[in-house]
């Protein structure tokens, strides 16, 4: 049995050391150097994994993400920090913490995370040309829990065109409910330069509805905790529409935590107030901004794990965060249902932010199943998903042909909305919330639902 302590050094070693061969910079304040590890909000010392001389060169050139990786950086970094046996330690930590009492949600977790990280590292070795090719299936049930499937959107679709129609935008056939999609988004487009006040308004709002509709469900030693300490930056030539940045490193003057974050938006977006309302709902309350603090006020409060601390992006961990994130503006009205939501508006804005769901595993399931062409994603993203031709452009190239986000990343976003969503369909907020927000250990999309039952304590 490893201790905790060789438990934490191999997790943060497994982590940053596949974070810094992709590319990634946890210690990045911006959403544009960050990949894999989301945040780093301990005052533990960073791994070599992280610090070593190596890792900065390969950083530096863009690890196996890069168009061309330096191989020779590499093999470097490779030489210096021993990744496959990191991942080994920490599912060998995942198999102990399981067979020990009370720890088997932790084993579970742990284990997931393991087999997310054993996908990313074939993958890159598939990048370079050292590997076999990964199934596709292979990376979407390593982050989502379960098999590739295609979107169907004809649901969300009908109730868009209904809605359109008694906003003054009727459509009879699928180019004149995107038109009319469009249509409705330009009298309603947010100013560029007003995000940073609108947000701030929205934030407030978001922030009391939460405060009604969620917090009481939270044990009262949360029920404190700064829920949307953020700060909006404008960015150019993101290729993402906004992207939360948690730091988490600020302390008080006592050593408390700030739980402060950075809300980068992307200075062309394009996107309508209804659906900016959803985004800051999933950015920032009761989104990723307060699943984050929650999460470090557990760790802080001695009641979760290190990992905890080393939350990531392309696995089961993340795919459970954009759920939440996506469930975020109905878990702050208080309801289970779009259809719920009084403002039609808002309605529509979420159902269009609900196909962009869709549309993120549509990607990936056009690129890599079916092998289609950016081109082809992107019109097939705009003609059946109603994205707006900056999203579509995006989500079809940028995010859909890289070999990691398009595939395991992408699918969890979808993947994570309808587990959350159908867990608050059949459980009541007192059971649901506690487990979403890891008021009762650190849970996963497939994990989840244990925490709610009680099944692995």
């Amino acid at each position: 049995m490893r201790t905790d302590a060789e438990l934490s050094q191999a997790l943060a070693t497994a982590v940053l050391g596949i974070d810094t061969l992709w590319g990634g910079d946890v210690m990045n304040p911006s959403g544009a150097g960050r990949f894999i590890a989301d945040s780093w909000f301990s005052d533990e010392p960073l791994p070599a994994a992280y610090t070593h001389p190596a890792a900065a060169a390969l950083r530096q050139g863009g690890g196996v993400s890069a168009d061309a990786p330096d191989l020779a950086a590499v093999d470097a970094y490779l030489a210096a920090v021993d990744l496959p046996g990191a991942i080994e330690a920490l599912a060998a930590g995942a198999r102990g913490a399981a067979a020990q009492p009370g720890q088997a949600l932790r084993g579970a977790y742990l284990a997931g995370l393991a087999e997310t990280l054993r996908a990313m590292w074939d993958l890159s070795q598939e990048r370079l040309g050292r590997g076999p090719a990964v199934p596709f299936a292979r990376t979407v049930e390593a982050s989502t829990g379960k098999p590739p499937e295609p979107s169907r959107p004809g649901e969300k679709l009908e109730r868009v065109r209904e809605l359109l129609d008694r906003a003054g935008h009727p459509a009879r056939d699928p180019a004149a409910l995107l038109a009319a999609a469009d249509a409705w988004r330009a009298e309603r487009k947010v100013p560029s330069r007003s995000i940073p006040m609108l947000g701030a308004a929205f934030i407030a709002e978001l922030e009391a509805g939460t405060a009604r509709h969620v917090v009481p469900f939270l044990p009262p030693r949360l029920r404190q905790v700064p829920l949307a300490n953020v700060a909006f930056v404008s960015i150019a030539d993101a290729w993402f529409s906004g992207s939360m940045n948690y730091l988490g490193r600020a302390r008080t003057a006592a050593g408390q935590p700030l739980y402060e974050s950075t809300y980068e938006v992307n200075a062309r977006l394009e996107i309508s107030v209804p659906e900016f309302a959803q985004l800051v709902s999933h950015e920032v309350v009761p989104g990723h901004v307060t699943t984050f603090a929650l999460l470090q006020a557990g760790y802080v409060q001695g009641a979760l794990g290190f990992e905890s601390t080393l939350l990531t992006m392309n696995t089961r961990g993340a795919a459970l965060s954009e759920g939440i994130a996506n469930n975020a503006l109905l878990m702050a009205h208080g309801v289970v249902d779009v259809s719920e939501l009084a403002d039609p508006d808002l309605r529509l804005g979420m159902l269009l932010s609900l196909l962009q769901d869709d549309a993120k595993n549509q990607a990936a399931w056009l690129t890599w199943a079916e092998g289609a062409d950016g081109t082809a994603v992107a019109r097939t993203l705009r003609e059946q998903f109603l994205c707006s031709a900056e999203r579509a452009e995006k989500l079809a190239i940028g995010w859909a042909r890289h070999p990691l986000l398009g595939r395991m990343y992408l699918p969890a976003y979808r993947a994570g909305t309808e587990r959350v969503a159908e867990l608050r369909r059949r459980h009541p907020p007192e059971q649901v919330i506690p487990a979403l927000f890891g008021a009762r250990g650190m849970v996963d999309v497939v994990t989840v639902e244990a925490a709610i039952t009680g099944e692995l304590k």
